[in-house]
């Protein structure tokens, strides 16, 4: 039999997946990899073997997701569009790499994916795959089989008795990790209606939160969150912890038009109260530690950067080239930030770092001032040159 590795969450266009490549002569070896997401191993192992898949294989990738990629994502501040934190873009290159090491360790000659043939999963599963494992071929059964709706693939889940938590009722499809919740399809697929509250898993509305603030202290060692509240803690207990106590605050929510890599606009919804805090406080920490050339040029890369994570490019030489100059960068950014979490708000109230390249002495104006402020004439003087010429010219 031909052997596929396929990426398996257990969702409905997974469970699917499964009984059609079955259908087709495949032997299914289903590839799990826990990101920060529930998983109930209790069910999802006899669903996967009910549903026809050979051999399960289920990884705790928490760590590895934290170490290589959400601390990279957060060195580069990596936003795509101004409002996406990429947590589910920032975990399929790492469920995609994992899923070719199974199949070169299975001796399977097929990856597979239950991803749409609209989105954008199924370019950063197949991006990766192209990088490395270009040998391998590609099954991608969302683009091939025939169901016309979400609504006719819950009909198919229930005539062949495979259980989904999708309901025609609640048709949501939510993706969600450690670095926040992605959720589509639905009632927000209309633009001019509000996403009901009941869909939302980690946030209060900012209504909701609480009238007093919650006051926050992040530390930061070359670019990385080391610490919460005066505690050193590891990256997965921080994000746990911000995304508990800035959910509560209504921290994080991002509703938006996006442009999906594959051309169309598409209306999505996301939380990230970690994300949302600690890029927050990042940017501030830079915004005290790096030259101004620098931190004016990385502001250009990091648009990039954020662009490359959403199309799927993170085993790419530019990539590559662009993480080496945002490590360089880092190297300085280290210190404390002080954040107020009010009713959706992120409020910085304090800056700490002993590499601060801030001042006071030359920033103040009182006695204390130590600027040598007649060299500001011959300064303006060379700096505004060439436009004398030009009003010249122009006169």
């Amino acid at each position: 039999m031909k052997k596929v590795v396929l990426a398996y969450s257990g969702g409905l266009d997974t469970s699917i997946a499964v009984g059609w490549l079955k259908d087709r002569g495949f032997e299914i070896i289903a590839y799990l990899g826990d990101v920060g997401q529930k998983i109930d191993r209790a069910k999802i192992i006899p669903k996967a073997k009910r549903s026809g898949v050979s051999k399960i294989v289920i990884e705790d990738l928490r760590k590895e997701f934290v170490d290589s990629y959400i601390k990279p994502a957060i060195k580069a501040n990596a936003v795509y569009e101004d409002k996406y934190f990429l947590a589910t873009a920032l975990s399929r290159p790492l469920i995609a790499k994992r899923q070719v090491e199974t199949a070169k360790k299975e001796e399977a000659g097929y990856l597979a994916h239950g991803c749409t043939g609209k989105g954008n999963d199924q370019v950063r599963f197949e991006m990766t795959f192209a990088s490395l494992a270009p040998e391998l071929k590609i099954v991608a059964p969302a683009r091939e089989w025939d169901f016309a709706s979400r609504e006719e693939q819950v009909d198919f889940a229930v005539e062949h008795k495979i259980p989904v938590d999708v309901s025609k009722k609640s048709p949501y499809s939510i993706d969600e990790n450690l670095w926040g919740v992605s959720i589509e399809c639905g009632v927000l697929e209309d633009p001019e209606k509000v996403l009901p509250e009941d869909a939302y898993l980690l946030t209060k509305s900012p209504e909701q939160a609480p009238s007093k603030p919650k006051l926050v202290s992040i530390a930061f060692e070359k670019g990385v969150p080391v610490g919460l509240d005066g505690k050193k803690m590891n990256l997965i207990a921080l994000i746990n912890s911000l995304n508990t106590i800035g959910g509560a605050c209504g921290v994080g929510r991002s509703d938006l038009i996006e442009n999906r890599t594959v051309g169309i606009k598409s209306r999505e919804v996301y939380e990230a109260p970690a994300a949302a805090i600690l890029t927050f406080a990042h940017k501030e920490l830079e915004a005290m530690t790096l030259d101004k050339e620098t931190a004016h040029f990385k502001k250009t890369i990091e648009q990039k950067y954020g662009q490359l994570i959403y199309n799927g490019c993170w085993f790419t030489p530019l990539k590559a080239s662009l993480d080496a100059f945002i490590n360089e960068t880092q190297k300085t950014v280290s210190g404390e930030i002080k954040l107020k979490l009010y009713k959706g708000n992120i409020i910085i109230c304090g800056r700490k770092s002993r590499l601060s390249l801030y001042s006071k002495e030359l920033a103040t104006y009182s006695q204390e001032d130590i600027f040598d402020r007649t060299a500001a004439s011959g300064f303006i003087k060379l700096l505004s040159l060439p436009y004398r010429l030009t009003g010249k010219r122009r006169k």
